[in-house]
């Protein structure tokens, strides 16, 4: 019989401890003086004790560990349990949410989409606004330890590239887990914590500057205003696009700087392939504004910079209305959200990483093809790609853009436009923020959508979140045979 009882033990602990972070923003509305405090103390009791509960129930099965099989299913029910509770204060708080709406909203925030169902931001008692950042920061540290911990483990879309670096000792998960958690852990708290006091040094007051400090470091992109990053045009801009960079660049090269190798970063060609892409966009797009729009150049480089890697590095801050910048520059936007950071940060999408191994494959086939006789071994950072990864890589191509394809043409059918249904698809899929569109681009929101469509980027969110594989593979008859 399959045993549950270790998964439920991590589940259990993960959903109270979510329960008691629920003092922070309890705090926050108490401090203001509102009454949705209360909200935050019923929500943080429950949660604590049905975590705890859970947790309790299936301790004597903790000692069992957990095989390849249970890591599958714990990768992914973490990440369907944890919204669920996380959903409780938009249900009873404020914002009146209804069940799809808050849910919505919580998954959106775990799994760092930065998607929103919510106007009027500026109306909400601030600790729902603190508590959509702190969602987005516990899902920001939880994906770095899930790429760089388990999904090199599953093998899931050629992230076993990653295992050496990933500390690798097969069959001890979770106490290797913990000792990477423990190292990324600081070094995500140092670049919050800097971000933070660069927000306070370039005019935000403390509370903006804390949230913001929370989605940018997360590169989750809930603001604290309708208009998201727009309501600070100017040198905040700057500060926003230096942390979402960092936060897109991989964990483990922070985490090798301060072992002594200064420059792990840089020897990482993930990095430089990375930095380069948006070096190009970014001139690209200014010479497009500053040729066609009334822009000067200060305000074009600005814009273009912190637009671009908003969107590139899955954060979805929306400083401007870039549907308002021609269908180049929005056709674009749309396909360089599909790039995505580097493997092992916060970012989200495809991965630059899958693209250089991809890359590298189709010239390695074009040399066979001009020189038969040769011998070709397409490399990746400097070694061999195996097989295996090859492979993987490129069923991760074809399982994400079938996955983005189809829940396309499921939004399509529950009365979507053309744009709203594919742009909806990929930011989901992705987990990239705004679409693109009069509803869900970066001036709407989610608000509009049917419970249906609410319900299948909801689904989007998570398995796109989970590396696609690490979820699809829970449907299969063999998963489930012992």
């Amino acid at each position: 019989m399959f045993d549950i009882r270790p998964i439920g033990y991590v589940i259990g602990i993960l959903v109270a401890f979510l329960g008691a972070v629920m003092i922070l923003p309890m705090l926050m509305d108490l401090y203001d003086g509102n009454g949705h405090w209360f909200v935050f103390a019923e929500c943080g009791v429950v949660t604590v004790l049905a975590g705890g509960f859970i947790a309790l129930a299936c301790s004597n099965g903790k000692s069992e560990g957990l095989d390849i099989q249970k890591t599958f299913l714990l990768t992914t029910t973490v990440w369907v349990a944890l919204p669920f509770f996380g959903a409780l204060p938009f249900y009873f708080g404020a914002t009146q949410a209804g069940m799809v709406d808050a849910l919505f909203e919580a998954v959106s925030g775990l799994t760092t989409t930065g998607s929103t169902v919510f106007s009027g931001l500026e109306t909400l008692p601030r600790g729902l606004l603190m508590w959509r950042g702190i969602l987005q920061w516990l899902g920001g540290i939880g994906i770095i330890v899930v790429a760089m911990v388990f999904l090199p483990e599953l093998r899931v879309g050629g992230m076993q590239v990653f295992r050496a670096e990933a500390f690798d000792t097969m069959g001890k998960i979770l106490p290797r887990a913990t000792a990477i958690a423990a190292q990324i852990s600081g070094i995500y708290v140092f670049i919050t914590l800097a971000c933070f006091a660069a927000y306070l040094v370039v005019g935000l007051d403390i509370f903006d500057a804390f949230v913001h400090a929370l989605t940018t470091v997360s590169t989750g992109g809930f603001s604290n205003y309708d208009a998201s990053f727009g309501t600070f045009s100017g040198p905040a801009e700057y500060v926003a696009s230096v942390f979402m960079l960092l936060a897109a660049l991989p964990f483990v090269r922070y985490v090798q700087m301060i072992n002594g190798n200064m420059f792990a970063i840089f020897s990482d060609s993930q990095v430089r392939s990375f930095l380069i892409v948006i070096a190009v966009l970014v001139v690209m797009t200014s010479f497009v504004l500053v040729s066609i729009f009334p822009h000067h150049h200060e305000q074009a480089l600005r814009e273009a910079l912190f637009n671009i890697v908003s969107i590139i590095s899955g954060t979805g801050y929306a400083s401007v209305d870039y549907m308002a910048w021609g269908g180049f520059l929005i056709s674009m936007f749309f396909f360089i959200g599909l790039i995505g950071g580097c493997a092992g940060s916060t970012a989200c999408s495809v991965k630059i990483f899958r693209y250089q191994i991809m890359l590298a494959s189709i010239k390695s086939q074009l040399q066979r093809i001009h020189s038969p006789n040769g011998v070709f071994v397409p490399r990746f950072d400097g070694r061999p790609i195996s097989e295996d990864v090859l492979n993987s890589v490129m069923s991760f191509f074809v399982i994400f853009f079938v996955s983005l394809g189809g829940l396309a043409i499921l939004l399509g059918m529950t009365g979507l436009d053309f744009v709203t249904a594919l742009s909806g698809a990929a930011t989901a899929i992705g987990n990239i923020g705004p679409g693109l569109g009069d509803i869900i681009g970066p001036a709407g929101n989610f608000s509009q959508l049917n419970d249906m469509a609410k319900w299948l980027l909801i689904a989007g969110m998570l398995v796109g979140r989970l590396e696609l594989m690490a979820v699809y593979i829970l449907f299969t008859i063999k998963f489930w045979r012992q």
